[in-house]
């Protein structure tokens, strides 16, 4: 009777110990995030020159956070970083421009960016003509 007792008490225990965990944990959370839900994020602005390391400024009813971001240096598009497109294969070279065009779909918009619904990307032809089989060298002596 007595060691049910003691294994009721202990399960009591460890029973308020989890509970009191888990309303610590809610709280934290509560503490870092904010009670807004409807935030406005600006663009990512680069620390130096024009990628790299950044940050982007938010704003809610009067609060303002600022996020770390990062631009690639590579990403040298008009249409931002915080658009994410899926594109089609290239076109055929045009004869006249001398460039081949693609279209890309909007497929996520970061940080309600504003984004173009299709966007089209052009690049030079390739003046190497590739070709598929690769000259064989011959084998033993003739």
């Amino acid at each position: 009777m007595l060691v049910r007792g003691l294994l009721f008490l202990l399960a009591l225990i460890l029973l308020a110990a989890t509970a009191e965990a888990g309303k610590n944990k809610k709280e934290k959370t509560k503490k870092d995030g904010s009670d807004c839900e409807d935030w406005r994020w600006g663009p990512c602005v680069p620390n130096s020159k024009d990628c790299g390391l950044g940050y982007r400024e938010g704003t809610c009813k009067g609060e303002s956070k600022k996020l770390k971001c990062k631009i690639p240096c590579n990403w040298k598009k008009k249409f931002g970083a915080d658009c994410k497109y899926k594109f089609e294969s290239w076109g055929g070279c045009s004869a006249q421009t001398g460039v081949k065009t693609r279209s890309g779909i909007l497929k996520k918009a970061l940080y309600n960016a504003q984004c173009e619904e299709i966007v089209y990307v052009t690049k030079p032809c390739s003046s190497k003509i590739k070709s598929k089989s690769k000259a064989k060298k011959g084998k033993g002596k003739d």
